[in-house]
């Protein structure tokens, strides 16, 4: 029993996590970082300031959490990939995956609320730095694998830089999609599908 209620509490715990994760999202979407006062995310989330403080000291440690649930989601997605029979061609089939992620309107404004914030605090460049890290280190290890299978082998300083590349073009959605929210999303995709071909496979 003594189990059992461990389990449900944390459970508890988790969902008012999340509620609280998707609250301050919502806020820093339509605020900015400095516009959502702890106020403002409680009210959204509809719960006290003070419960708030007892899941996260400050508005820096809720976007750490952001940000490490998007990277986890990312990890989870290579993992799949990883137990693919061809790396190079899954990585490419799965493009979908982060076009959709950054083309959504309301994840493209998150994202770029929290990349302007890290160009000005240290804390959340420090954060969003290693979330990259961590990515890139994954994705370089899946690209090492999937060129081996074929035969190929690169350094990795031209592994880092066709990353870049590949890193510029998803990132780049996001600023395009606000601009230009009538893109032909299916032509797009399709375009960034030969794209990403050409940069893992020549």
């Amino acid at each position: 029993m003594v189990g059992i209620k461990a389990t449900a509490e944390g459970d508890r715990s988790e969902t008012r996590r999340q509620q609280i994760l998707e609250a301050a999202s919502e806020c820093f979407r339509r605020y900015g970082f400095h516009g959502a006062s702890m106020a403002t995310i409680s009210k959204t989330a509809e719960m006290s300031v003070g419960h708030i403080y007892h899941y996260f000291e400050n508005k820096e440690a809720i976007i750490g959490a952001i940000v490490e649930r998007d990277v986890q989601d990312v990890l989870t997605l290579f993992e799949d990939i990883n137990r693919s029979d061809d790396i190079l061609d899954a990585m490419t089939g799965r493009a979908d995956y982060g076009f959709e992620c950054h083309v959504d309107t309301e994840l493209a404004a998150l994202a770029l609320e929290i990349a302007a914030e890290a160009a000005r605090n240290p804390k959340v460049a420090a954060i969003v730095q290693e979330a990259d890290r961590v990515k890139r280190r994954a994705i370089m290890v899946l690209l090492s694998k999937g060129l081996a299978a074929r035969g190929k082998v690169l350094s990795n300083e031209e592994l880092e830089a066709r990353l870049e590349v590949v890193a510029c073009l998803f990132e780049g959605l996001s600023i395009r999609t606000i601009r230009n929210p009538n893109l032909n999303r299916e032509m797009t995709l399709s375009t960034l599908r030969r794209v990403l071909q050409f940069t893992f496979e020549s």
